[in-house]
């Protein structure tokens, strides 16, 4: 009987470590590209999968969260990638979301004439460990804004989003992206640059994993793609419900600023056009692996 007992044990624990492996944690910021995914974990859909979704409120912190390996892939732009694949090489774009068409933002309390202008220097608030370091570097050399007229402040958009213009005592510059643009302009800062206009970056928004953890959750994965276009389409039909769906992981952004946002973006998760294709090989972003 103690030897039935014992192996009874055995099997169970033998059986819970194996739950634990196959489950697959993806870490996720609430960027309304990545919307899909919260709806699908809103809806049931990933529990049955064995897929846990990590919600974090910065780019940087879904870096640091995947880097302390307390996730298995994490969704981002394709230049935290290729910070993230200098240290591990066999990480790979593996599902795409959308591409930014305004949703990238350089907001100011001042217009870009005054910038350009300026004796006085100018703070700039972005998270330095991700994609806003690269527009900003993009909005400088366009507007000739120099490095040494700039004081950088690192910030996750959490901190930033809750800055009020009135408490700026000179010029400001603040990278920032849906929905979190949506406070700052409320407190009065206003729009000077996109992705959609006044830069000419290409800012795409994907899902990364190792090779090896691919191999291993590709079942899960693959179903993922599945889900990931399933509510895409209900976001189509029927935005109000996805809204409403989805609210509680996004900012408390009223509906009218969500449909908003969903203009500054463009869904590529089910196919990549051509020419996004070509431009994305040229930037050596591999596409060998996307699901």
């Amino acid at each position: 009987m103690i030897r039935k007992l014992i192996l009874l044990s055995l099997v169970l624990l033998l059986a819970s470590c194996s739950s634990s492996q196959d489950k697959l944690k993806i870490s996720a910021t609430t960027w309304v590209g990545y919307s899909p995914l919260y709806y699908a974990k809103a809806k049931g859909w990933l529990e049955p999968l064995d897929i846990q979704l990590l919600h974090v409120v910065s780019l940087s912190e879904n870096m640091y969260l995947y880097q302390a390996g307390n996730a298995d892939a994490y969704v981002g732009t394709q230049y935290e990638y290729n910070v993230m694949s200098a240290q591990k090489p066999t990480l790979k774009p593996v599902m795409m979301f959308d591409r930014s068409n305004g949703g990238d933002l350089i907001l100011s309390n001042v217009s870009i004439e005054e910038l350009k202008n300026t004796k006085q220097t100018i703070d700039a608030y972005l998270e330095m460990d991700s994609v806003n370091r690269v527009l900003l570097h993009d909005f400088m050399e366009k507007y000739q804004i120099s490095r040494d007229r700039v004081h950088l402040i690192n910030n996750d958009q959490a901190i930033i989003s809750s800055l009020n213009m009135q408490n700026m005592k000179g010029p400001t510059i603040i990278v920032t992206y849906t929905p979190y643009n949506v406070s700052l302009e409320q407190q009065g800062f206003h729009e000077v640059a996109s992705t959609r206009d006044g830069l000419d970056l290409l800012v795409v928004d994907a899902l990364f994993t190792t090779q090896d953890v691919l191999r291993a959750h590709k079942k899960q994965f693959l179903a993922l793609k599945g889900l990931v276009a399933k509510a895409v389409a209900a976001l189509k039909a029927n935005p109000e419900e996805f809204y409403k769906t989805v609210k509680p992981y996004m900012l408390e952004v009223s509906y009218q600023d969500f449909l908003s946002s969903l203009h500054d973006i463009v869904w590529i998760n089910d196919k990549l056009p051509e020419q996004l294709q070509s431009r994305l090989k040229q930037s050596k972003f591999d596409t060998r692996f996307l699901l």
